[in-house]
């Protein structure tokens, strides 16, 4: 199976320069913590918002919960980076055949159509607060995006990334501003309806909002693309471990501040736009810096997602069909990896433009991720048994609760999505 796949040097260029030798720690940091600051994504934070508004701080506990879960799931994906060398694409070709690598792709094209129509409206509603037309916001943003990754290299794309998600912080000093009592929100957050159909369907958001297919195979492309060794291992773990617990922090404090400001004053509120949120929390915010700390952390949001989104599908589907596919390769070098890249951020922003109420898809998006996650986590899961080297593979204990959290995770996702989805019909 594997002789039907071009050598892997072929397709990607040989490491520039002795960035990682020389800094074998530091220089590691980046695919892991760009990943995660993409996971908390404009369709993430508008879930985190809708969380609060409808049921308080009774799914913030849920929040600290997934550290350890996205956790699992993306340090899978670091051993299979680097102890392959392989994308999970390529991966998933070697191992079962081509038959199977297409389902992944395919699974993997509609969450990242998803999320990109969710990016780019964010990036929009931000506009729209300033009296930008869209027009204009998603013309600029595509530019953007499309300029960023065609430099020929992947460390200038993860700098860029970083530095755009980083607003993201600016959530913290939301939640701040919020005063939160914390008397109710520590009665709150273990008073939880279990068997409310309403309630289990945001729980399936919040799943599929930290754990998307496209999260898998940006990780770990890359990791084979920046060429990490087994050496690093240690440093990619603590890479991932530090984006967990910051995304899912980022999450918490938009749902915190929902659950302060709007919820008391409008518990029926419906909260689908970016629009939507700013207006409801800048009345109890201030309304200029509320207006432009939300903008800032929506706007880091929506790009840094609408970047990894958009690469993780480009480098998958390169590994599935076998064409160039890396960031070190300059445009003509490997034509296909980055026409693949522009046609997601120009149709992502083309759809955005020519049909603004794709904006109100953002939950939805979300529990379609919980609901591909049965595919997502039974790929990851066997590859992890079967593609690394013995030492590496899932064994023992840790075998089994891998497998038990995965279980109860695609559980809680397909019940909550299902039974929210039938319970709404």
């Amino acid at each position: 199976m594997s002789s039907a796949l071009p050598d892997p040097e072929v397709i990607r260029p040989p490491v520039r320069g002795s960035f990682v030798r020389r800094l074998p720690f530091i220089a590691v940091f980046g695919p892991g913590l760009v990943v995660m600051l993409a996971d908390t994504d404009v369709g993430s934070i508008i879930t985190a918002g809708q969380s609060g508004v409808q049921w308080g701080y009774r799914l913030l506990l849920l929040q600290l919960v997934l550290i350890p879960i996205l956790f699992m799931v993306q340090e899978l994906t670091v051993r299979l980076g680097i102890f392959t060398g392989r994308g999970h694409g390529e991966l998933i070709r070697e191992t079962f055949g081509p038959a199977w690598a297409w389902v992944s792709a395919t699974g993997l094209a509609v969450a990242t159509m998803g999320a990109l129509l969710t990016e780019f409206s964010g990036v929009a509603g931000v506009g729209e607060l300033y009296g930008v037309p869209r027009t204009v916001t998603l013309p600029l943003a595509a530019a953007a995006l499309l300029a960023i990754v065609m430099t020929g290299s992947y460390r200038r794309v993860e700098r860029a990334a970083i530095a755009i998600g980083l607003f993201e912080l600016a959530f913290f000093g939301v939640a701040w501003a919020a005063r939160p009592d914390l008397g109710v929100l520590a009665h709150d957050a273990v008073s939880i309806p279990i068997r409310n159909p309403d309630y289990l369907y945001l729980v399936a958001a919040n799943i599929g909002a930290v754990i998307m297919p496209w999260m898998i195979f940006y990780q770990q492309s890359a990791i084979a693309d920046k060429r990490l060794r087994a050496e690093n291992y240690a440093a990619a773990r603590w890479d991932t471990a530090i984006g967990a617990v910051v995304t899912q922090l980022v999450m918490a404090a938009v749902l915190v501040a929902a659950a302060a400001t709007i919820a008391p004053n409008m518990p029926q509120a419906s909260l689908s736009t970016v629009g939507e949120m700013s207006q409801a929390l800048t009345p109890f915010l201030g309304q200029d810096i509320g207006r432009l700390v939300f903008g800032i952390g929506v706007l880091g949001a929506g790009l840094v997602a609408a970047i990894v989104s958009s690469l993780a599908l480009a480098w998958g589907l390169g590994e599935v069909a076998g064409y160039r596919r890396s960031l070190e390769y300059q445009p003509a070098k490997a034509p296909w990896f980055y026409i693949v890249y522009s046609a997601c951020v120009v149709g992502g922003a083309g759809a955005v433009a020519v049909a603004p109420d794709l904006v109100s898809l953002n939950v939805g998006v979300q529990v379609m991720n919980a609901l591909l996650l049965p595919m997502v986590l039974g790929f990851l899961v066997r590859l992890a048994m079967v593609a690394l080297p013995a030492k590496y593979r899932l064994r023992g204990w840790y075998l089994v609760t891998v497998i038990a959290v995965s279980t109860i995770t695609c559980a809680f996702g397909i019940v909550g999505g299902l039974g929210g989805f039938l319970g709404m019909g």
